[in-house]
């Protein structure tokens, strides 16, 4: 079913590629209620939410598009609900899950009329590189700061070095060691024997309580699910919110499906995904369900580049991450227990190995590197992906007019640079 031979991998392998993906990502199983109860979601149904949303777009994943992408509820777009769209623009939680609603079904219309493809195909190849190379640094520097080997700093210096006389400090940097030390070594499983190894020696050391207990029953849905208000998100005033949730999605799932699949080696002799259209079909049905459970918007997620590392190839690896996330809901006080300076190592030496398409791009032509330059940097210092991508995408064209080369640039890169800058225009600073 899910063709491991022919993709170059086995059972055993997906299944601790599986487990790696999860356990890099179900922090988000906690940190998604944290951050949506500033909207006002009540954080247990939250939970639920979250679990489910994830569950069901990465088990269709799996089973429908065959690729080792996980799928749960984006952080960023969390983030702009809760803070700027009900805490400053003051509109309720319900309206903001009734735009997300409408950007998923729009999704799901584009992704069959073939729209989405069609604009996916006309990605410059040193775009795609530098997706995935950003992608790599952004999880480095999440990496950096969950860990606390990195922290926040003065407004002269943004950030500076942790407090290496603090023990979980030591023991990040113990499990960052740990892991390249396993992965020089070529032991596949170098992630999770990192995450369990560090977990441990917290027990021990007295750092993080284990749970006491492993097993409880999941809060009620009732609170949230199907409270979304579709009619209230219709009213031209919404507009520049509907349009934001939109071309972030839009862009940080494309990008994010392209750089791992570069890393992966997915992309065929043109630089791309083949059937890249289930993935993007996955995506949107995602969007569409966590709306109606009382989630934000849903989509791939970069740490699935943590179960690729680990050897994972085919959906087999997604049906494993799912299968756990269905059991966050009766066991979230073990995994949930896992600290941040455990994964967080984990995701600092992903970001190194995705550094790797970088040396397909052609750093002579100008034209070329400074759009992918640009996508990067943005990626990482604005802490947004889709700020980084549609900056790429606003570059590119403008430097082959500059170069008097117009005719290099394709015209569904010309409509991604005019949706980029729709959505400068209307991003709600």
């Amino acid at each position: 079913m899910f063709k491991l031979k022919e993709h170059g991998t086995d059972v055993k392998t997906e299944v601790i590629a599986g487990v790696t993906t999860f356990l890099t990502m179900v922090y988000i199983v906690a940190v998604n209620p944290a951050i949506l109860e500033h909207a006002g979601i009540p954080k247990g149904p939250s939970m639920v939410a979250t679990a489910l949303s994830a569950f069901f777009g990465t088990l269709a994943m799996g089973l429908y598009a065959n690729r080792p992408f996980a799928i749960a509820p984006y952080m960023g777009e969390n983030a702009f609900i809760a803070y700027t769209v009900v805490k400053v623009l003051g509109y309720p939680w319900q309206t903001a899950l009734g735009a997300i609603f409408i950007s998923g079904v729009l999704f799901v219309i584009l992704t069959l009329a073939r729209a989405r493809v069609w604009m996916a195909k006309a990605v410059p190849d040193a775009l795609k590189y530098s997706f995935a190379a950003g992608i790599g640094l952004f999880l480095t520097f999440i990496g950096l700061m969950d860990s606390g080997i990195v922290t926040m700093g003065t407004p002269g210096a943004p950030v500076k070095i942790g407090d290496l006389g603090q023990p979980t400090v030591l023991l990040a940097i113990f499990g960052t060691l740990l892991m390249a030390a396993l992965m020089v070594m070529r032991i596949r499983a170098f992630i999770i024997i990192g995450i369990l190894s560090v977990t441990f020696l917290a027990y021990i050391f007295g750092l993080q309580k284990p749970p006491k207990t492993f097993v409880s029953l999941p809060p009620s849905l009732g609170p949230i699910f199907l409270k979304l208000d579709i009619l209230g998100a219709l009213k031209w005033g919404f507009f520049p919110v509907i349009l934001t949730v939109f071309v972030m999605d839009f862009v940080d799932t494309m990008g994010t499906l392209i750089g791992l699949a570069a890393r992966a080696g997915m992309l065929d002799e043109r630089g791309n995904l083949p059937e890249i259209e289930k993935p993007m079909l996955v995506d949107a049905g995602a969007t569409v369900l966590g709306a109606l459970l009382g989630t934000t918007t849903s989509g791939t997620y970069i740490e699935s580049a943590a179960g690729i590392e680990a050897g994972g190839r085919t959906g087999l690896t997604s049906v494993v991450t799912a299968g756990l996330f269905l059991l966050t809901l009766f066991f979230a006080p073990l995994f949930t227990s896992i600290p941040p300076y455990a994964y967080g190592p984990a995701l600092i030496l992903v970001g190194a190995m995705m550094l790797e398409p970088l040396r397909r791009i052609d750093f002579s032509d100008y034209t070329e590197i400074i759009p992918a330059f640009i996508a990067m940097t943005m990626m990482v210092f604005t802490f947004n992906l889709g700020i980084g991508i549609t900056a790429g995408f606003l570059a590119y064209p403008i430097f082959k007019l500059v170069a008097r080369r117009w005719r290099e640039v394709a015209a569904g890169t010309w409509v991604l640079a005019a949706l980029s800058l729709i959505f400068y225009i209307f991003y709600p600073y």
